[in-house]
């Protein structure tokens, strides 16, 4: 897949159970140029779509319905992909410590929080 032109990734996973906030991510990433937004719901839905192929960058709620998003991150920390934390705790959410400075974006987000979270490549 070929660049973005905005330097944003081409290719974003968005793991959200909200399918409301899941489709505000999907319209505010292609927006600022990112080719393709794949979403899941789950952590089984995200696995699976990462092993067709690895995204270059990956925004993960942390509590999803039933579970938590961890697994995830370990497959996404192990193929080296750049991933965020979605949270509406903020700096209290509980991570494991192996995640503990990984990036993390609040619930609700600027548009230009997010903006300036994938340009830096999640660093």
């Amino acid at each position: 897949m070929e660049p973005a032109p905005t330097g944003m990734p081409s290719d974003v996973l968005v793991v959200e159970d909200d399918p409301i906030i899941a489709l505000d991510f999907e319209d505010t990433l292609l927006g600022f140029g990112v080719k393709e937004v794949r979403t899941a719901a789950n952590v089984a839905k995200a696995l699976e779509l990462i092993e067709h192929r690895a995204p270059e960058f990956a925004l993960l709620n942390v509590g999803l319905i039933r579970e938590k998003s961890f697994a995830v991150a370990e497959r996404l920390q192990s193929l080296d992909v750049p991933f965020a934390f979605v949270t509406g705790y903020g700096v209290d959410a509980k991570l494991p410590a192996v995640f503990a400075g990984k990036p993390r974006l609040a619930k609700p987000h600027s548009t230009e929080a997010l903006q300036a979270l994938l340009k830096n490549g999640g660093s």
